[in-house]
């Protein structure tokens, strides 16, 4: 049952008669639990109320079914507006970014251009950036152009899943560059071709993943809501005598957010994923794919009204 709610969520999230139907109706249904809200004034206050906690943060204007240049012009210009209130609020706030927002499956020199924009601004206010990683189909493109991007900028990481096959040799490739990269178990739904089906699996490769990317004496984040990861990341940089300072939790906002204070005052880095913008119908999509206890948050909130 977990499995058909999961896919159907994931097929949902995929309707882009829905995405625009919800670009309308703004943040109802329970979106407003895991979106910071529409403007980058409402994501700031909400940054500024995380930080006051102890937790660090990484902000992510949504955005899905950029298909036009005009469009990926105006995601890139949300991120500069985001990097420059980043650096005018003094927030302890990192940037994610999906590179199809940017013009990923448009073209090559839209992406780049915009990329390099956004990384020059970034840079220049000591903001970092993080590409987030999409679906199978364009994960080589995405770290082919990481690996172009890393050669240039030192402010830019990636993100690995660990439902894919691929992910330990991709860890292997990366290693020459030293490379910050957020370690996730992956939210996409892809074929057993690519990708590990059981969850037992997945799970054993995050951990094999994660050691080595710590073993490799790369920055790590681990972007968990499960507490035997997290476990397991404690006791690993215990055993080898890891410092806190090359690795970090992530988390959602609005997924375990006492768990993610709780974090923070044992002394580790916390680190928030906050989501903002009008385009959010995808991302509550998977949201909801994820975890069957947040359908049931967000039906109770929608009978209380």
């Amino acid at each position: 049952m977990e499995q058909l709610m999961r896919d159907f969520f994931l097929f949902l999230s995929k309707n882009k008669t829905l995405t625009k139907w919800a670009k309308r109706y703004g943040l109802r249904f329970g979106a407003s639990r895991f979106v910071a809200g529409e403007t980058i004034e409402e994501a700031v206050r909400v940054i500024r109320q995380l930080n006051e906690k102890g937790l660090a943060v990484t902000v992510d204007y949504l955005g899905e079914f950029v298909d036009n240049e005009q469009e990926a012009n105006e995601m890139a210009r949300h991120c500069l507006e985001a990097i420059e209130a980043i650096s005018r609020e003094k927030l302890n706030s990192q940037l994610s970014l999906k590179m199809t927002s940017m013009g990923l499956d448009i073209s090559d020199e839209l992406v780049m251009r915009n990329m390099r924009r956004i990384l020059d601004a970034a840079k220049q206010r000591g903001v970092f950036v993080t590409i987030d990683m999409e679906d199978y189909s364009r994960c080589q493109k995405t770290l082919d152009i990481f690996k172009t991007l890393k050669k240039e900028y030192d402010n830019v990481g990636t993100v690995l899943q660990a439902y894919l096959y691929r992910t330990e040799q991709d860890i292997e490739d990366l290693k020459p560059y030293r490379p910050n990269l957020r370690l996730v178990k992956g939210a996409y739904k892809e074929p057993p071709e690519v990708a590990f089906p059981d969850k037992k699996d997945v799970d054993e490769n995050f951990k094999k993943i994660i050691k080595m990317h710590l073993l490799n004496g790369n920055y790590t984040a681990v972007a968990t809501h499960d507490d035997a990861i997290i476990e397991y990341t404690k006791q690993l940089v215990k055993e080898y005598n890891i410092p806190n300072s090359q690795f970090e939790f992530q988390m959602l906002y609005g997924i375990r957010p006492e768990r993610q204070v709780q974090l923070a005052r044992e002394g580790y880095t916390m680190r928030v994923y906050v989501p903002y913008g009008t385009d959010w119908y995808g991302y509550f999509m998977r949201r909801l794919a994820e975890r069957p206890a947040n359908v049931a948050f967000v039906l109770k909130g929608i009978l209380r009204k």
